[in-house]
């Protein structure tokens, strides 16, 4: 029985090692974007963090009176939380960056997908009418060899 060759199967596959290295590119981009939520989420801990110190140091003049706050150690404190802030909007920048490559790099995907599923909805279509091909071809040697038969029977 013949067999089935797709005249187009190194594209196939050539779209198909495309398209997996975007979806590398995507995965890459998406572990980037991960962690930079992960450092802002960090940071907004820390910021928090910082100012509930800031607020007790400062509480501590109430309870102490008012040559309990040291001023220098609050500076600190404010100088340390100014710090988190200007990272943590630094990273929301980055992200920002980020969240534009992986758009990007989402519609390359999306653009190499379709290329693909194109070759392979080809390849589905030149298989059917292969396969209607070979049962045509089969159809019509049988009919061959019924003709034949008959034509033995008539002759003898």
């Amino acid at each position: 029985m013949a067999k089935f060759v797709f005249e187009l199967e190194a594209l196939l596959r050539q779209r198909v090692h495309a398209e997996r290295e975007q979806m590398a590119r995507v995965a890459e981009i998406e572990r980037e974007r991960l962690a930079l939520e992960s450092e802002i989420r960090s940071c907004q801990r820390s910021i928090v963090q910082e100012k509930q110190d800031l607020a007790e140091r400062l509480g501590a003049e109430r309870r102490d009176g008012p040559h309990a706050v040291d001023l220098r150690a609050v500076r600190v404190q404010a100088n340390a939380s100014l710090h988190l802030i200007g990272k943590a909007q630094r990273a929301v920048i980055r992200l920002k960056g980020v969240h534009s490559r992986l758009d990007a790099a989402r519609l390359e995907l999306l653009d190499r997908t379709t290329k693909r599923r194109a070759i392979e909805l080809l390849k589905e279509k030149r298989h059917e009418q292969w396969k209607r091909e070979q049962a045509r071809r089969e159809q019509a040697e049988q009919d061959d060899q019924t003709v034949m038969r008959h034509g033995r029977r008539a002759s003898a």
